[in-house]
């Protein structure tokens, strides 16, 4: 099979297609950017890069970033992170309120922004916000092996002076008793760890160890245990695109996690990991073109789970 081919092939396809869907636009950093910018990579578990479009391009990964906080809380909290934040889909959007009202203050699942909200609460316990800033950025330029990632503050900024539906979540918690630290400062947190840059290549490598059962292939260490990289495979597919998480299990059938700086990591277990970067995103807040090129990808590839 000749990856770097059907790469090339569906960046020419998806080409004219470009810049279709809307760029986030409540977050003025991100409003900024333009709808036509495209890239994807692919790292297989032998080592192999595949790329096209801008691939080395740095993005804003937003909340593709959950994945790797939700591995730091399990390793830090284990099950009982479970007591806190649910497992199951939303079938709601990323940032509804309705939900944690009727559910007294416990988000369904970590991947959307209430549950990446309490996860970060969890990765601040007994720490300033800047060491868990910085245990999250570590642990980032660890599983990529690039030392040369950091935080976007422009973007931080940003999300900070924007965030107020988040400081509504995060104050409903607090209310219901399931955040400890002050909102302020667990928000800090969850609005750095979004504003982390890494381009598609990047990503990918970061992922790498969720598609060979939490080792990582080319280093030979284990990141987590097959048991737990299968789970946080299982909630990526099932809760990583919002709203929109039953229609992208339908049509790419790989475990997934999109952002809404229009990047997607996608794991193709036993095979590689795939990350894709274009801004402009769908009704769901998915990136239009991304969930395109990942549903050509699997197809051509036969790398569906199912």
């Amino acid at each position: 099979m000749n990856l770097q081919a059907i790469l090339d092939d569906i960046a020419a396809e998806l080409g004219p297609r470009l810049g279709e869907g809307k760029v986030a636009d409540y977050i003025p950093e991100l409003a900024r950017l333009d709808p036509r910018r495209f890239g994807m990579a692919v790292t297989t578990l032998a080592g192999e890069t595949f790329a096209a479009g801008e691939a080395d391009a740095p993005f804003s990964i937003q909340s593709v970033s959950k994945v790797f906080t939700l591995t730091l809380a399990l390793g830090r909290a284990g099950d009982a992170l479970w007591r806190r934040v649910g497992r199951e889909p939303s079938g709601s959007p990323f940032n509804s309120i309705v939900q944690l009202e009727a559910e007294k203050g416990v988000p369904r699942n970590p991947l959307i922004n209430a549950g990446a909200i309490v996860v970060a609460d969890l990765l601040l316990a007994g720490r300033a916000p800047k060491t868990a800033i910085g245990e999250i950025v570590g642990f980032l330029r660890f599983l990529a092996d690039d030392d040369s990632i950091v935080v976007d503050e422009t973007v931080a900024r940003s999300e900070a002076d924007t965030g107020f539906r988040n400081r509504a979540l995060a104050n409903f918690m607090r209310a219901f008793g399931n955040l400890d630290n002050p909102v302020d400062l667990a928000l800090g947190v969850y609005f750095h760890q979004c504003a982390v840059a890494m381009s598609c290549r990047q990503l990918a490598r970061a992922g790498l160890f969720l598609a060979d059962g939490g080792r990582d292939p080319l280093t030979g260490r284990n990141v987590v245990t097959r048991e737990r990289a299968r789970r946080i495979n299982a909630l990526m597919l099932t809760c990583g695109h919002y709203d929109g998480s039953g229609d992208f299990a339908y049509r790419v059938g790989l475990p997934g996690k999109s952002g809404v700086g229009g990047g997607i990591l996608c794991l193709a277990p036993g095979h590689g990991a795939i990350a894709v970067w274009s801004p402009a995103l769908n009704e769901k807040g998915n990136s239009l073109i991304g969930s395109l090129a990942l549903e050509m990808l699997a197809k051509r590839t036969g790398w569906s789970v199912f």
